[in-house]
């Protein structure tokens, strides 16, 4: 046996121990259990710091005798080029983002955006960018990474909803600044590796109108002003600051809340791995309706879902396949040719996607 940080945690390890919250209430996971992504996230969810693992841990059938497409794909030169700009870029928007928010220095939208619409350019559609993003997940989630993700989701949202080239811009340069007022946020509350006090999420409550604050008397477009403000409303009125409902909140704010929601969900933290797309997806078709506006929500979901098309994948009972047919009702249970045998999984309520190989 071994103990083993939450942050270190791998799916396939088996606890030695039974797992309770921290006053002993709720037995989070029992002795024996084997980890998957999903648990891991429950474990950081609950302030669990360590637990004992067992020395061995169990193999979830990783090898198969060609490479997975996200394998191939990070292997080819384009992937490794989209790689090396954007870590540049994102090293670059943290520069000029902190000049205009700790030293005052101007705003400059337009060299921000640039670098974004390079990597758009390059990827060659939106279902290229989500390949190249899934396969980037291995950062954690610093604002910075985030601005520039959720910018390049804003981009892919506003063209599936066939938005003007004008309104598209608008929206991904609301998507890049959606967050600067993170930026004002202590480190240590945004860098936390365990749950968030009620007082620290106030704090963090705090970004968009911090945001507003910074960028209200700059000479840019009003839409990504409202972005900025309201990307943390909903439209059945649960949001905040406001608590505002659908009529409301500016169209572009409705867009980038859902580019955010999917980038936060599917990357790293500081607490947990990335979470598989398909956990967002799910997430999204059981509050859209009621939290996301309809239109927005609907158009993303049914595009974002085909990107992943013969993608491989590994369901939480250790088995691999490929996705090879999406079910219009159920977007996040897809169909799963295994070997020879086919799982649909809107059949299955007991297995999931866990992860996209």
């Amino acid at each position: 046996m071994k103990r083993v940080k939450t942050i270190d945690l791998t799916p396939g390890m088996i606890l030695s121990e039974d797992v309770y919250s921290y006053d002993r209430s709720v037995m989070i996971l029992p002795k024996g259990s084997v980890l998957s992504d999903k648990s891991i996230t429950r474990l950081a969810f609950y302030s669990v710091l360590h637990v004992l693992v067992e020395d061995e841990q169990v193999g979830l059938n990783q090898q198969h005798a060609e490479p997975s497409y996200s394998e191939r794909l990070r292997a080819t030169p384009e992937f490794q080029k989209f790689q090396k700009e954007f870590e540049g870029d994102a090293e670059q928007f943290k520069d000029k983002i902190n000049d205009v928010v700790k030293h005052n220095k101007p705003l400059d939208v337009e060299s921000m955006i640039t670098p974004v619409y390079t990597l758009i350019d390059q990827s060659s559609g939106p279902s290229n960018v989500f390949d190249m993003l899934h396969s980037l997940r291995q950062y954690d989630d610093a604002t910075y990474v985030h601005c520039i993700n959720v910018a390049l989701i804003c981009s892919c949202l506003a063209k599936w909803m066939r938005l003007s080239e004008a309104d598209t811009l608008v929206a991904t340069q609301a998507g890049l600044l959606h967050d600067i007022g993170k930026l004002l946020i202590p480190g240590e509350i945004i860098s936390k590796p365990a749950k968030l006090t009620e007082d620290e999420y106030h704090i963090v409550q705090t970004h968009p109108r911090q945001g507003y604050e910074i960028i209200k008397d700059l000479s840019i477009d009003t839409r990504i002003k409202n972005a900025v403000l309201m990307h943390h409303e909903r439209c059945d009125g649960s949001g905040y600051p406001f608590g505002i409902t659908a009529d409301r909140i500016d169209p572009v704010a409705k867009i980038v809340a859902i580019a955010d929601v999917y980038d936060a969900t599917t990357s790293a933290r500081v607490y947990r791995g990335p979470q598989c797309p398909f956990v967002a997806i799910g997430l999204f078709e059981n509050e859209g309706l009621q939290k996301y506006d309809t239109r927005a929500i609907m158009t993303f979901l049914s595009n974002v879902v085909n990107t992943y098309l013969l993608n491989r994948v590994r369901l939480n009972n250790g088995i691999e396949g490929e996705i090879v047919f999406i079910n219009p009702d159920r977007l996040a249970r897809p169909t799963i040719k295994a070997g020879s045998s086919y799982v649909d999984l809107a059949q299955n309520p007991d297995l999931y996607i866990e992860a996209i190989i």
